[in-house]
């Protein structure tokens, strides 16, 4: 029987775990080491990359961080601030390794929850929450082809922000992008992230986080952060203002992210997770995705029951209305240091 050594990763092992990652269908590109960095720089959070290896092979990655905080929860994810995470295995005694490690960690540390951000669910008897779908289509080589398979509604709006004179441009610096995402998080109710959070992103991923902007006339007014992974676009973090709304400008941007991904050979177009009931989830059914449910694993430890930390919360409500009412430059001065207690 094969033994299996698990281990934490460090800066020496940061090359050979991002081949595992690339070379693993079950990673994601929320299994790089760089979320590591960006975790642990932009929100000063604690992380253990666990890996699991025989004959000095990698066959099991599990990147893990705990998010402790006063006002909601002591939690040990995988991974927060991401859509998905969890155990990514080419075998399943490393699998079970690496998971038999968290478990342990998670006691260790006494957190209220372990939580996983899988596609697929590995835990049968845990617990879960029927809360979010995600949306993942495959791209056809030729953009022609993908625009008509837009279904005809939504075509229609895609093609009303060509009419407008719409142009989309790669932007070098998080700038214009970060003006339009505040602004549109604040009109929903939601904190903002912080700057240092978009701008370590940039920094650690490279050309694999690329900032697109739409344009009218010489003015951004909209944009969309999207990750390159493999064969894969994850338009992840995006936002606009009236003129957006006005022009059918957050149509066209998604048209121009999943035309230039094509140009780029990318196969697969990943429009993330939503909620169900929410104006995001029936947005990417219009354009003709299927939601895939997500049912995230969780592990009760030192919690009694998992905290209903989210948006749809009737108990949430009344602060999303405050929000809303705050002056912009105020949520976008608080607003970071409350997101990074939620993961």
């Amino acid at each position: 029987m094969m033994q299996w050594s698990v281990k934490q990763m460090g800066p020496q092992d940061h090359a050979r775990w991002d081949a595992f990652v690339q070379r693993c269908p079950d990673a994601t590109f929320f299994h790089r080491a760089g979320w590591q960095r960006v975790i642990e720089t932009a929100f000063g959070h604690p992380t253990w990359y666990l890996y699991a290896e025989a004959a000095g092979q990698i066959q099991a990655v599990l990147p893990l961080a705990q998010v402790n905080s006063r006002l909601f929860g002591n939690t040990l994810c995988s991974l927060p601030f991401c859509v998905y995470g969890g155990v990514a295995a080419l075998e399943e005694g490393a699998a079970a390794a690496v998971d038999q490690a968290a478990q342990q960690l998670a006691r260790r540390l006494r957190v209220d929850h372990l939580e996983y951000r899988q596609l697929q669910s590995i835990h049968a008897d845990w617990l879960h929450k029927d809360l979010y779908a995600t949306f993942r289509k495959p791209l056809a080589a030729d953009p022609e082809q993908n625009l008509l398979a837009i279904p005809r509604k939504q075509r229609a709006m895609v093609r009303k922000g060509m009419a407008a004179g719409l142009s989309s441009v790669i932007d070098a610096d998080t700038d214009r992008f970060y003006a339009n995402y505040a602004t549109s998080v604040h009109r929903l109710g939601t904190p903002v992230f912080s700057r240092r959070y978009f701008r370590t992103l940039q920094q650690t991923f490279g050309d694999d986080c690329e900032i697109l902007s739409v344009q009218h006339g010489d003015r951004a007014i909209c944009s969309v952060l999207s990750f390159h992974f493999r064969d894969e676009i994850l338009p992840y973090y995006g936002g606009g203002g009236e003129a957006a709304r006005v022009h059918a400008g957050n149509d066209f941007m998604y048209w121009e992210v999943m035309r230039r991904a094509t140009e780029r050979g990318r196969r697969l177009f990943d429009f993330g997770r939503s909620k169900y009931g929410t104006g995001a989830f029936a947005f990417k059914k219009n354009w003709g995705f299927e939601p895939q449910p997500l049912r995230y694993d969780y592990q009760l430890h030192r919690g009694k029951q998992l905290k209903d930390v989210q948006p749809l919360n009737p108990r949430l409500q009344l602060l999303i209305r405050a929000w809303r009412m705050l002056p912009l430059s105020l949520a976008n001065a608080i607003g970071p240091h409350i997101v990074r207690q939620l993961g």
